[in-house]
């Protein structure tokens, strides 16, 4: 089967033919650039969507991630994020393994295509010329042909006429003569174009149309081969990624195989666990009898026996938090206590072993760089011409400042870790607090300090001898201030939502439904001082209570 044998007299069909087959090349061209386009912008959705739930830097989301829940979740947007890598390399090696692969070889094909079709028109235009010529002097033979018959009728009338001259048939014979041998001439050139003619089509019709003719068709021919393996590239390039695609699938997989619903219920106790026991048995309360109400051992009444008001002052050897007089001046001055006792034991307790971890890990950086400056006074001192020993002398006493600072803060706080873990029931030795690589060097000296410190007989310390340790300079003005501080005016009322057994000196117990006074708003810390008459005032939860402020009260806030 052969284009120039069977398709002769189709050269206007092919061209159309040959087009659209390029045609058809460049759509798929743009089929697999508008792909890799799709690719590129579902891989950077993928990215900003990983992005986008990625926990914050040092923000509270960043803590969340202690849970094997969110863990698994933070593997599931890593792998995702592989996975995007993984269409932008299907976009890269389609664009260069198929597009712009393509896009040379169209332009090839196309003057290719050009140049055979030049040819073909070429070859046209020949014969057609050829054509043209013998047309001409077959037009020209048979005129002088009808030319040399009218000469000889006209020649054949002269002669038979008696009345012409002879003169005149004479000249009449030798037109008719003259013309006669112009129909040979033409007759001779027209058989000789004729000829060249017949030779010209022949050559036209097997030999260079044929040639013209098989080479499109195997121009053809390889358009065709080449999008079929340029089809095959597109599925190996995605064939390709599969293995890794897997991976990233089999890596969420694994991440979701690793949670553990236990460990993450362990965590939300280590994260909430408060540390208080939980509240006794209420006693009954006997109104039959004229005497003063009784409450339990536990409850805020039995601290304020005696008193004419309620006091927050005085000298109470029970436990200090969470409203001891230290902790009312920090919120007094509306800050968080450095020590953390406005937080439960528990919590205090994670709070104190986390500074200490990262005190521990500041002397390390610090005693890092000593050693690092010590090795360099030494090179220097070895090698004068490399620099001044004396001049480090000042950044090696700086270092040491800083590391015996950071020493005595880390002593101050395994101190108050010491005093919450004493209050603390009992722990596994592998559950206490992991002091970290200096608990070796500071035990002496923390026990010491723990040991100078007065404590009451259930392990509490007192206030005085906080106070002493923690507010020096200021414990003078401001006990003055709490002890004999004149009743604070209500600011508004509130309504106990749930009831709250208050157990700890501060704090005052309220029953579901209970209407009482506003004297001081939530500072921030989460607690709110109300008073049930004059002598009953104290801390609950401000989530305990419904608040109703007083607009016209003095130290209200409008809340709009």
């Amino acid at each position: 089967m052969s284009w120039g044998t069977e398709l002769w007299d189709q050269f206007d069909n092919l061209e159309k033919h040959t087009q659209w087959g390029i045609d058809i090349l460049e759509k798929y061209i743009k089929f697999v650039k508008e792909r890799t386009e799709i690719e590129l912008s579902y891989a950077k959705q993928l990215r900003n969507l990983s992005k986008k739930y990625q926990p914050k830097k040092n923000s509270k989301e960043e803590e969340e991630y202690k849970y094997t829940a969110c863990k698994a979740f933070l593997s599931t947007l890593n792998e995702m994020n592989d996975y995007a890598g993984q269409h932008e390399v299907i976009s890269e090696n389609m664009t260069s393994q198929i597009t712009v692969d393509l896009m040379r070889y169209v332009q090839e094909l196309k003057q290719e295509r050009k140049s055979n079709f030049h040819d073909g028109r070429k070859a046209q235009q020949h014969i057609e010329t050829c054509w043209k010529q013998l047309e001409s002097s077959k037009r020209r033979f048979e005129r002088d042909c009808k030319e040399a018959d009218r000469a000889q009728q006209y020649f054949e009338k002269m002669d038979a006429d008696i009345n012409v001259t002879k003169a005149d048939v004479e000249k009449a014979r030798q037109q008719a003569q003259l013309r006669h041998q112009m129909a040979e001439d033409s007759k001779a050139d027209y058989s000789s174009i004729l000829q060249r003619f017949n030779q010209e089509q022949w050559e036209y019709y097997h030999t260079h149309i044929p040639n013209i003719f098989q080479k499109i068709q195997e121009m053809e021919e390889r358009r065709i081969v080449r999008i079929g393996e340029s089809m095959k590239t597109y599925a190996e390039v995605d064939r390709q990624v599969i293995p890794i695609i897997g991976k990233c699938l089999d890596g969420i997989v694994k991440a979701a195989e690793s949670i553990d619903q236990k460990n993450d219920s362990q965590l939300v106790v280590e994260a909430y666990k408060s540390g208080f026991e939980p509240p006794g048995d209420i006693e009954f309360e006997d109104y039959t009898q004229p005497m003063k109400r009784t409450v339990s051992e536990n409850s805020l009444s039995s601290s304020k026996e005696g008193k004419p008001e309620l006091k927050f002052g005085g000298k109470s050897r029970g436990k200090l938090w969470p409203f001891i007089k230290k902790n009312k001046l920090s919120l007094k001055l509306g800050a968080t206590p450095e020590d953390f006792s406005n937080l439960p034991p528990e919590q205090r307790r994670k709070k104190l072993q986390q500074k200490v971890d990262d005190l521990n890990k500041e002397i390390q950086k610090e005693m890092d760089q000593r050693d690092a400056i010590t090795k360099m006074k030494d090179v220097y001192l070895k090698n004068p011409q490399m620099g001044d020993p004396a001049s480090l002398d000042h950044k090696l006493a700086e270092a040491t400042q800083n590391i015996e600072k950071l020493r005595l803060e880390t002593q101050k706080f395994e101190a108050w870790l010491a005093e919450v873990e004493g209050r603390l029931p009992a722990r596994s030795e592998q559950a206490r607090r992991q002091s970290g690589m200096y608990e070796a060097q500071t035990h002496q000296t923390v026990t010491n300090c723990a040991q100078d410190r007065e404590s009451s007989p259930d392990g509490s310390y007192t206030e005085e001898q906080s106070q002493e340790s923690e507010l020096k300079v200021l414990a003078t003005d401001f006990d003055d201030e709490f002890d004999d501080e004149e009743p604070l005016p209500a600011i508004g009322t509130c309504k106990a939502l749930y009831t709250f057994e208050g157990q700890n000196e501060g704090t005052i117990s309220v029953v579901e439904g209970e209407m009482l006074s506003v004297i001081e708003e939530d500072k921030g810390d989460g607690w709110t001082r109300i008073r049930r008459s004059e002598d009953e005032e104290g801390y609950v939860p401000t989530s305990y209570v419904e608040v109703y402020l007083d607009k016209n009260a003095k130290g209200a806030k409008t809340y709009i």
